[in-house]
Protein backbone atom coordinates (compact mmCIF):
# COMPACT_ATOMS: atom_id res chain seq x y z
CA UNK A 1 0.00 0.00 0.00
CA UNK A 2 1.15 3.49 -0.87
CA UNK A 3 -0.57 6.28 1.04
CA UNK A 4 -0.41 9.97 0.12
CA UNK A 5 -0.93 12.50 2.92
CA UNK A 6 -3.24 15.04 1.29
CA UNK A 7 -2.24 17.91 3.59
CA UNK A 8 1.31 19.32 3.55
CA UNK A 9 3.67 18.14 6.30
CA UNK A 10 6.23 20.07 8.33
CA UNK A 11 9.52 18.89 6.83
CA UNK A 12 11.49 19.83 9.92
CA UNK A 13 10.13 16.55 11.28
CA UNK A 14 12.24 13.47 10.96
CA UNK A 15 11.30 9.81 11.14
CA UNK A 16 9.70 9.98 14.58
CA UNK A 17 7.71 13.12 13.78
CA UNK A 18 6.37 11.73 10.50
CA UNK A 19 5.55 8.41 12.19
CA UNK A 20 3.50 10.40 14.70
CA UNK A 21 1.68 12.14 11.81
CA UNK A 22 0.85 8.68 10.44
CA UNK A 23 -0.66 7.67 13.78
CA UNK A 24 -2.49 10.84 14.76
CA UNK A 25 -3.46 12.57 11.50
CA UNK A 26 -3.66 9.71 8.99
CA UNK A 27 -4.95 7.13 11.53
CA UNK A 28 -2.52 4.54 10.13
CA UNK A 29 0.17 2.39 11.73
CA UNK A 30 3.58 3.52 10.43
CA UNK A 31 4.94 0.01 11.09
CA UNK A 32 2.29 -1.68 8.92
CA UNK A 33 4.56 -1.99 5.90
CA UNK A 34 2.74 0.75 3.98
CA UNK A 35 4.70 3.48 2.22
CA UNK A 36 3.72 7.00 3.30
CA UNK A 37 4.29 9.96 0.97
CA UNK A 38 4.37 13.54 2.27
CA UNK A 39 4.71 16.88 0.47
CA UNK A 40 5.98 20.08 2.06
CA UNK A 41 3.96 23.30 2.19
CA UNK A 42 5.96 24.96 -0.61
CA UNK A 43 5.46 21.87 -2.84
CA UNK A 44 9.20 21.74 -3.55
CA UNK A 45 9.93 18.42 -1.82
CA UNK A 46 8.54 14.95 -1.09
CA UNK A 47 9.39 12.64 1.80
CA UNK A 48 8.66 8.92 1.75
CA UNK A 49 8.49 6.97 5.01
CA UNK A 50 8.51 3.16 5.08
CA UNK A 51 9.10 0.45 7.67
CA UNK A 52 10.82 -2.74 6.45
CA UNK A 53 10.48 -4.93 9.55
CA UNK A 54 13.83 -3.90 11.03
CA UNK A 55 13.67 -0.14 10.90
CA UNK A 56 12.40 2.92 9.08
CA UNK A 57 13.50 4.29 5.72
CA UNK A 58 13.14 8.01 5.08
CA UNK A 59 13.71 9.21 1.53
CA UNK A 60 13.51 12.80 0.35
CA UNK A 61 13.40 14.38 -3.08
CA UNK A 62 13.78 18.13 -3.37
CA UNK A 63 13.32 19.80 -6.73
CA UNK A 64 16.15 22.06 -7.80
CA UNK A 65 13.72 24.17 -9.79
CA UNK A 66 9.92 24.45 -9.78
CA UNK A 67 7.23 22.80 -7.68
CA UNK A 68 5.31 19.55 -7.54
CA UNK A 69 2.14 20.59 -9.32
CA UNK A 70 -0.10 17.53 -8.83
CA UNK A 71 -2.63 17.34 -6.04
CA UNK A 72 -5.21 14.56 -6.06
CA UNK A 73 -8.64 15.75 -7.18
CA UNK A 74 -10.48 12.83 -5.62
CA UNK A 75 -8.90 13.02 -2.16
CA UNK A 76 -11.39 12.63 0.66
CA UNK A 77 -9.95 12.90 4.13
CA UNK A 78 -6.32 13.05 5.20
CA UNK A 79 -5.01 10.16 3.11
CA UNK A 80 -5.34 8.82 -0.45
CA UNK A 81 -4.06 5.53 -1.86
CA UNK A 82 -1.65 5.63 -4.79
CA UNK A 83 -0.74 2.94 -7.27
CA UNK A 84 2.93 2.23 -7.96
CA UNK A 85 2.91 3.91 -11.36
CA UNK A 86 1.25 6.99 -9.81
CA UNK A 87 4.07 7.28 -7.26
CA UNK A 88 6.66 6.94 -10.03
CA UNK A 89 5.02 9.74 -12.00
CA UNK A 90 4.66 11.87 -8.89
CA UNK A 91 8.38 11.55 -8.08
CA UNK A 92 9.19 12.75 -11.63
CA UNK A 93 6.77 15.69 -11.16
CA UNK A 94 4.24 14.20 -13.53
CA UNK A 95 0.46 14.14 -13.31
CA UNK A 96 -0.88 10.69 -12.37
CA UNK A 97 -4.41 11.75 -13.34
CA UNK A 98 -3.33 12.06 -16.99
CA UNK A 99 -1.42 8.78 -17.17
CA UNK A 100 -2.78 5.94 -19.22
CA UNK A 101 -1.89 2.67 -17.54
CA UNK A 102 -3.13 -0.88 -17.58
CA UNK A 103 -5.66 -1.71 -14.86
CA UNK A 104 -4.15 -2.86 -11.60
CA UNK A 105 -6.14 -6.13 -11.81
CA UNK A 106 -8.16 -7.85 -14.47
CA UNK A 107 -9.90 -11.19 -14.64
CA UNK A 108 -8.13 -13.91 -16.59
CA UNK A 109 -10.35 -15.97 -18.89
CA UNK A 110 -10.53 -19.74 -18.73
CA UNK A 111 -7.72 -21.65 -20.37
CA UNK A 112 -8.78 -23.84 -23.29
Amino acid sequence: RILWATEPADFRRGIDGLAQVCRSVLAEDPMSGAVFVFRNRQATALKILAYDGQGFWLCQKRLSNGRFAWRPRDAVGAVRSLLVHELQLLMWNGNPDLAEAAPAWRAVGKWA
